[in-house]
């Protein structure tokens, strides 16, 4: 029998290398073997990457690539060319693998009226030593996206800017926001100048087909909502 030489990846015409691959098709072009061989980096003193990556998933050739999800490292390392950090390295992407399967992302809490707000967030804020200016995104189901920090410090219209509030907004495609703020002297009764930014805000969102819905401002273990006043 002849000797078939080890066919190195540096042999290979660059757009077929696995990393180059990649990055010019994304790693969907990948296959199994390419995709395995990126993940142990080396072959073994006659085997390339893709070579060994090949024994590896053909291990169990009725099986195949599904063998993976069964092995350890042990059965790995019957493997010539495979030690105990490919080995590990293969394991820890199978792991990866099914977490990902696995994973089920938290409810996301949804906002019915001000009390809902109000006990989110009502014992983060209420001690706040300085006013802290928050706009709480919703999608269509009235369900929290996230919460974006506007402002810290004594309010004013110059430190809540309209383009602050609404660019994240606009990145996560919301279309309802609530705003928030706290008033560290524990009297949630709004100011004029509490008016004057919600009532900026509305129009502003107006203009970006953006609904401001309420506007909370938490106290020490008191609350007023805009809503609620009938001034929203």
């Amino acid at each position: 029998m002849g000797h078939i030489d080890k066919i190195s990846i540096k042999d290979m015409a660059k757009n077929q290398r696995p990393r180059e691959k990649i990055i010019l098709n994304g790693v969907n072009s990948l296959s199994d073997t390419e995709l395995l061989a990126i993940l142990i980096r080396t072959g073994n003193k006659n085997m390339s990457s893709i070579e060994l990556a090949n024994c590896i998933i053909n291990m169990d050739k009725s099986s195949g690539i599904r063998k993976l999800a069964d092995t350890n490292i042990e059965e790995l390392k019957e493997i010539k060319g495979v030690g105990t950090a490919k080995a590990c390295q293969i394991m820890a992407a199978i792991e990866l693998g099914k977490r990902i399967a696995r994973f089920i992302p938290d409810k996301k809490p949804k906002i019915t009226s001000p009390d809902d707000v109000v006990n989110m967030y009502m014992e983060d804020i209420r001690y706040l030593k300085k006013e802290v200016f928050k706009a709480i995104l919703l999608n269509t189901k009235n369900e929290v996206i996230c919460d974006v920090e506007i402002s810290v410090g004594t309010l004013n219209s110059s430190l809540v800017h309209p383009r602050e509030v609404f660019i994240e907004a606009i990145k996560r495609s919301t279309n309802k926001i609530i705003l928030m703020h706290n008033h560290p002297s524990g009297n949630p009764e709004p100011s004029r100048e509490d008016k004057n930014i919600t009532n900026r805000l509305i129009e502003g969102g107006k203009i970006l087909g953006i609904d401001i819905i309420d506007h909370i401002i938490i106290g020490d273990g008191m609350y007023f909502s805009f809503k609620e006043k009938a001034l929203i």
